[in-house]
């Protein structure tokens, strides 16, 4: 009996789908995901990428940090636990009226406070290293 010839294509990584997204976009939403990828991995060097729920970018430490979506008018930062940090320069300004989630929405034009993006990513990072070891007690 034939047996199937084994593949040796592999499924490209979550960090490729999200360069192949930013390239796809080619316009200033590529050019934004791409600038707050940067960020986020200067904030967090340990950042793990993953590509979920069809074609989301999402940023994880230990859980979900934020997901990076495009929309034809904006560029949206989910943060999963948003409404549990502190955010001092007011950068969330969409999806306020939940109890978990908080989310950036960044239009064409529109410059990013890089430092308070940063600090927002610092900050969700020892919110979920902190969860994780409340529960290993």
């Amino acid at each position: 009996m034939p047996t199937k010839p084994a593949t040796t294509e592999t499924e490209p990584s979550a960090s490729q789908r999200i360069d192949a997204r930013i390239a796809e976009l080619g316009d200033w939403r590529g050019e934004t995901l791409a600038r707050v990828r940067a960020l986020i991995k200067q904030a967090d060097p340990d950042v793990v990428e993953t590509w979920k729920w069809r074609g989301v970018p999402v940023w994880e430490h230990e859980g979900i940090l934020c997901t990076g979506e495009t929309y034809k008018s904006v560029v949206k930062l989910t943060f999963a636990k948003g409404a549990s940090l502190d955010d001092p320069k007011t950068l969330f300004n969409s999806s306020l009226d939940g109890n978990t989630r908080r989310a950036i929405d960044i239009h064409e034009g529109e410059t990013i406070d890089e430092e308070a993006l940063k600090a927002l990513i610092t900050a969700a990072v020892a919110l979920n290293v902190g969860k994780q070891k409340k529960s290993v007690r």
